[in-house]
């Protein structure tokens, strides 16, 4: 709680646990039983990454067995906290290559999202199963790279999850359920919007090892993806969820920076037209300035006979003619949404189930909010096809880090 208000942080929580000492062998993982202990590595420990390891512990069906986070105090900080062996807790830019040759059956990715790609595809490579958080690129070329990956690991038996909270949330299933189906009509125009307090944006230094605590990397489109593709995507996929999959045609819009003196190179402030080839379309309208305003990551449809209005940290609310599901009250979806898919993650380990259906809905909603960031810095329009034909690389400059 900030003010009295509630931020993005605020969901962020820990908790711990204990678990067992039977593991699965990567080759008798699929079909295995569901108590079985599944040996995994985590990529990533700072804020998020630090709270995921404690939920993985608290579930009761991992071991984790390894770490790596590019600090090595954090990594041996938060591996002793765990009860990793020290020996097992790596750091800087190669870590991750010492958590997959370690031998883990899987191995969750905390990264900023610059480096999902690049540990994806050595992940796939050591067959292992992913779990990853959002977005799951920067770029265009790393959004195809984690399709390809998803693709492989199915067609290897592996699981592949993304870490979106709103679509585990029961209440959020029934209302666009029913939304789909047509209850209220036709959907005529949706509305999101995404509000938080941004996070920290000192002065840059000699190389980017600073910009990668503390979410700094938020702010630099190259690392994080920028703002928008970063946390307005939340609320992007939402409204991409009640369109029913689709993905837009085009997007038209503007950004600005919107402070005195920014450090990072994203926008803080847009508004977007996303039309998709129905004639739908979604307006889109984020804000990250520290003004005190409430957090917001809400989605709202309107229909020929209702509407419906949801809202990550609130309610979802279904109103109209005949309508008999009205919705209900969110509760804690960022700390619950994470603890289902971790859930997930090892039910569908354990049952052998590498349909993988969180793969396209996430990787659409990264490209979504990659072309609309496109449109933003023109402000004007941008297709869905150019960006796709451009396939525009964003490099990062990893030059002066450890390896």
């Amino acid at each position: 709680m900030a003010n009295g208000k509630i931020t993005r942080r605020s969901f962020v929580g820990g908790a711990a646990g204990a678990v067992g000492a039977t593991l699965m062998k990567p080759s008798l993982v699929r079909g295995a039983e569901a108590n079985a202990k599944i040996k995994v590595g985590v990529v990533g420990l700072g804020g998020r990454g630090g709270w995921i390891a404690n939920l993985i512990k608290a579930h009761g069906g991992y071991q984790i067995t390894a770490v790596a986070d590019y600090f090595d105090t954090v990594a041996q900080g938060v591996g002793k906290r765990l009860g990793v062996e020290k020996s097992k807790c790596f750091s800087g830019l190669s870590g991750y290559k010492k958590v997959l040759a370690s031998g883990v059956d899987a191995v969750f990715l905390e990264t900023p999202p610059c480096f999902f790609p690049e540990h994806a595809t050595a992940a796939v490579a050591a067959g292992c199963h992913i779990y990853v958080a959002k977005p799951v690129a920067c770029d265009v070329p790393g959004c195809m790279t984690i399709a390809e990956m998803a693709a492989k690991s199915q067609a290897a038996k592996k699981v592949f999850l993304v870490d979106f909270q709103t679509r585990t949330d029961p209440i959020y299933i029934k209302a666009i359920k029913s939304l789909l189906a047509e209850d209220i009509g036709s959907v005529g125009m949706l509305c999101s919007q995404y509000i938080d307090e941004s996070f920290p944006d000192p002065p840059k230094t000699k190389t980017i090892e600073s910009r990668l605590r503390r979410l700094i990397w938020t702010n630099d489109v190259a690392i994080g993806g920028g703002f928008l593709v970063n946390a307005g995507i939340h609320a992007v996929d939402v409204g991409l969820w009640m369109a029913g999959g689709q993905t837009p045609v085009s997007v038209s819009g503007a950004g600005a920076v919107g402070v005195s003196k920014p450090n990072g190179d994203t926008n803080r402030v847009y508004s977007l037209t996303f039309q998709f080839k129905d004639g739908l379309f979604l307006n889109h309208r984020g804000e990250h300035l520290r003004n005190s305003t409430r957090f917001a990551a809400d989605c709202m449809a309107h229909c020929q006979r209702g509407y419906l209005d949801t809202q990550y940290a609130g309610l979802v609310k279904m109103m109209g003619k005949g309508v008999t599901f009205n919705g209900g009250k969110v509760v804690s979806l960022y700390g619950q949404g994470a603890k289902r898919n971790i859930a997930t993650f090892h039910e569908s380990i354990t049952k052998g189930d590498c349909s993988n259906p969180t793969v396209k809905p996430s990787v659409d909603a990264t490209l979504t909010t990659i072309l609309g960031r496109q449109a933003a810095l023109k402000k004007g329009t941008v297709t869905w096809d150019e960006m796709i034909k451009a396939n525009k690389k964003v490099p990062v400059d990893l030059s002066g880090l450890k390896e």
